[in-house]
């Protein structure tokens, strides 16, 4: 049997040194690397490039890009990687129209500001001026116009109290369809019900309802509406019960009376 080759301790000493050796390079090339890329980092950090350069808005409607962007206290000096994302969203939330914010970072240096409002539901009138009032109740003295709105209902008689933040609730849960149908909503509080409404819809027709459970009962309104005779109009009961008192025998009546009144003064 031939036997192996064996190797001295002096012919394996240079294999071992130059083994150390390449270890040794190979963490001098690792430390020299971290070293760059830390001084590189902090270079950075400290330069414009990790500033944000661009800040972008996302579902406003109402509220202005620019109000929006001062609110928050974002500028071209706010760093990238130090962006303290709670208290930017409580300074957003300031504003009475935004319900929530939403921050995306986009790399190198963009920021993305998603809001959303709060729903314009309805509008108070005073003097022939109109206040948009937002789902929560609240009404914005300071967004006020004096042309008619279009986009939402016309309340009266309504005072700023838990009626009116209890009928923003409801309405804020109608669909947009029954929604625009609304022209106005009068606060007309019975003795047997202090939450008691009229309602005058755009198709003519007029609900006498209450604002508990409004957004629910008002939900069949279109179904109702289909099984009218569509040349009569009237009120539109929803109360308790849904039934439909039509304004014909009133005119009617009011019609016979005229003419008695006509026959007397005649005679």
């Amino acid at each position: 049997m031939e036997k192996g080759k064996i190797l001295t301790l002096e012919d394996r000493i240079p294999k071992i040194k130059q083994q150390r050796r390449q270890k040794a390079n190979r963490r001098l090339i690792i430390y020299v690397s971290i070293f760059f890329l830390l001084i590189i980092g902090i270079l950075y950090l400290q330069s414009p490039l990790s500033h944000i350069a661009t800040i972008e808005v996302k579902g406003n409607l109402h509220v202005p890009t620019d109000e929006i962007i001062a609110l928050s206290g974002i500028t071209n000096r706010t760093s990238f990687w130090n962006l303290k994302m709670d208290k930017i969203i409580n300074k957003v939330k300031k504003n009475k129209e935004i319900k929530q914010v939403v921050i995306q970072k986009k790399f190198p240096n963009t920021i993305f500001l998603t809001v959303t409002e709060m729903k314009r539901v309805a509008y108070a009138i005073n003097e022939g001026t109109y206040f948009p009032i937002l789902e929560d109740g609240n009404v914005l003295k300071a967004f006020k116009t004096t042309s008619i709105p279009s986009d939402a209902p016309i309340l009266t008689n309504w005072e700023a109290s838990s009626e009116l933040q209890e009928m923003a609730d409801e309405l804020a849960k109608l669909s947009p369809a029954i929604a625009n149908s609304i022209s106005e909503i009068h606060h007309t509080p019975q003795d047997a019900d202090f939450l008691h409404i009229t309602l005058f819809m755009n198709d003519g027709h007029e609900v006498s309802a209450t604002i508990t459970d409004f957004a629910k009962k008002m939900s069949a309104y279109p179904s109702i509406v289909s099984e009218l005779d569509a040349s009569l109009k009237g009120v539109i009961h929803m109360e308790v019960a849904y039934y439909f008192e039509s304004y014909e025998p009133k005119e009617i009546e009011q019609e016979k009376e005229e003419e008695v009144k006509e026959d007397e003064s005649e005679g």
